[in-house]
């Protein structure tokens, strides 16, 4: 019998982690993961642990600031990882075994001092500097003005980019047509790998604040609902332009914030193709689940569930809320690491 975890491999599922923990990477390797991501509340709260504390006093001895040792941590940490998965970029030759390096969450941040020509020049700028000798490291770059005006110019330039924080059709079509575009101003396509992160739960999330009124049957479905069109979308859209490598939706946001849900629910929902990056404790949780998953897709709710959610939402505003909470949810934490590190080298320069 296959566990869990392999029977949504069967399905045709890739399995990424949403962890660069070293740990965990080794271990979600051997429940069948071939990549993984990372991000400033991933980097944050591994460096909270203390168990790097002795890298960064490494790197203090060096005479690096307090951003240059985050980043040089993020570095390591996403380097450490793409050794594991190493073996599958090269078995797959370029489709899978990737890790996502996100750049800097702190570019959009209501303080940031750049307008918007700048933070793209600065996104562009950070995307070649962050990819440059890497053979199975994505570039992450949100779906925000700055990083949607980036794209084309670094998948020009030869890097393999997940766009994320996507939570409409919209963004996902504007990241698919400015990579795609850039794409093709490269000499060759024969290394052009592009993936779209949709964010699920947090949709879901949005709708049962704004939309009390859901039936039972509708709550809870919006997230699965709208990630499902783009995957379909996206499958259609790729189709016709005979790729050596797919260019796929990475299904993000996978934990339920509802306690009332099963942990496995949207892992469940998206199996049978394309990309889940599930945290560390969903995949413990499917492992534990008993359950074996079929392809599920290709299959939306039902037409009333549909009909009653396409009836009561607004994109437009969706996206606009939850851009707004995603990205502070990615420049807190990387202002918290900051601190953090900013406090460790105070006690260095003080101890010696």
């Amino acid at each position: 019998m296959s566990t869990p975890l392999e029977s949504l491999i069967a399905t045709g599922t890739k399995l990424w982690l949403d962890s660069v923990d070293p740990e965990l990477v080794q271990q979600n390797l051997l429940l069948g993961a071939t990549g993984a991501t990372s991000n400033p509340v991933i980097i944050s709260d591994l460096i909270k642990t203390g168990r790097f504390d002795a890298e960064i006093e490494k790197l203090h001895a060096q005479q690096l600031d307090t951003a240059q040792i985050a980043w040089q941590m993020t570095d390591q940490l996403v380097r450490q990882a793409q050794d594991v998965f190493l073996p599958v970029w090269q078995q797959s030759r370029g489709n899978d075994g990737y890790v996502s390096f996100e750049l800097d969450p702190l570019l959009e941040d209501p303080t940031c001092e750049l307008d918007l020509h700048q933070r793209i020049e600065r996104y562009v700028a950070l995307g070649k500097q962050w990819s440059a000798g890497h053979q199975n490291r994505m570039i992450k770059v949100p779906a925000t003005a700055a990083g949607l005006g980036s794209l084309q110019e670094l998948a020009a330039h030869g890097v393999a980019l997940n766009v994320t924080l996507i939570f409409t059709e919209r963004q996902y079509q504007m990241a698919r047509d400015a990579i795609w575009n850039g794409a093709q101003a490269r000499g060759s396509l024969e290394t052009f790998k592009s993936v779209y992160s949709i964010f699920v739960s947090r949709v879901d999330v949005y709708s049962d604040q704004q939309f009390p009124q859901l039936s039972d049957a509708a709550r809870g479905q919006l997230g699965i609902l709208n990630a499902k069109r783009i995957w379909s979308e996206n499958q259609q859209f790729w189709a016709d332009k005979a790729l050596p490598l797919e260019q796929e939706i990475v299904f993000a946001s996978t934990g339920v914030k509802n306690p009332e849900d099963l942990a496995w629910k949207y892992v469940a929902a998206f199996a049978g193709s394309d990309v889940e990056t599930n945290p560390p404790g969903t995949n413990a949780a499917v492992q534990l689940s008993g359950e074996s998953f079929e392809r599920r897709i290709d299959q939306l709710p039902d037409a009333a569930v549909v009909s009653e959610l396409d009836a009561v939402v607004d994109y437009q505003h969706l996206e606009e809320t939850l851009m707004r909470e995603g990205v502070q949810k990615f420049a807190d934490p990387q202002k918290q690491l900051l601190a953090l590190i900013d406090q460790q080298r105070d006690l260095l320069t003080h101890g010696a």
